[in-house]
């Protein structure tokens, strides 16, 4: 699942099949027809489906870490396996900054993540559920080892969303797409946020302290606008 970047219609667009898209032309020429733009009727759905998404974690029943998990899962867009890997001793919270190890990344490099506000306070009611362990998320069966990779996943099944619609990796695509489309934030910001790999050495050091003070707004301001979500 961890390819498939998609939640409803806010992730990648690239399995719609045939039919999706003659459907899809249609409903933009009705639009156009009585004077919408597809395009910002669009990414207004988007939206729209991804505070019901966020609504629906914060309603979830099941573990509360398993919530917490995917709350963070929406509020950092890192990769699940980097959230359920976690450790305490990787946050810093006077800084409010999570450091990830190259170990621990895909592209092997460090990885340093600023935490706002709302994630600091989904933490600190974590640490009171698994602060005494190593990690942030345990398996039930064993604190010595993290949450099974199936658990998030299974959390978004029982609250409604098939796999087509959403898996947990998908909550990257949303963060990339809603974070682009604002057209507030330069897309290298948003890609060294999302830690994806620089291919010129030489840029990639460059951009790295570069675009730091701009990720630290931008996490405040995907904090706040998913919050604008939760609430329309």
């Amino acid at each position: 699942m961890h390819g498939k970047e998609r939640l409803l219609s806010v992730g990648q667009d690239s399995d719609v099949s045939p039919a999706q898209a003659r459907k899809a032309k249609e409903v933009a020429r009705a639009q156009v027809a009585e004077g919408i733009d597809p395009s910002e009727a669009k990414q207004e759905a988007k939206a729209i489906a991804f505070g019901a998404l966020l609504r629906d974690v914060d309603a979830f029943e099941g573990q509360a870490t398993t919530r917490i998990g995917l709350q963070l899962l929406a509020l950092t867009a890192q990769r699940p396996g980097e959230i359920r890997h976690a450790k305490w001793e990787e946050f810093d919270f006077q800084e409010k900054i999570w450091s990830l190890p190259a170990s621990k990344m895909k592209m092997r490099r460090d990885h340093n993540v600023p935490l706002p506000d709302q994630a600091i306070a989904l933490l600190d009611e974590l640490r009171m559920i698994t602060g005494n362990g190593e990690y942030l998320f345990p398996s039930l069966r064993s604190w010595q080892r993290p949450m099974s990779e199936n658990t998030l996943n299974a959390a978004l099944r029982r609250m409604g969303y098939s796999g087509e619609e959403m898996t947990a990796h998908g909550f990257r695509a949303s963060f990339s797409t809603l974070a682009n489309e604002s057209g507030l934030w330069n897309p290298d910001a948003i890609e060294a946020a999302l830690a994806h790999v620089e291919r010129n050495e030489v840029r990639k050091a460059y951009s790295r302290g570069l675009y730091w003070d701009e990720r630290v707004k931008l996490a405040d301001w995907w904090a706040r606008f998913s919050c604008e979500l939760k609430a329309a």
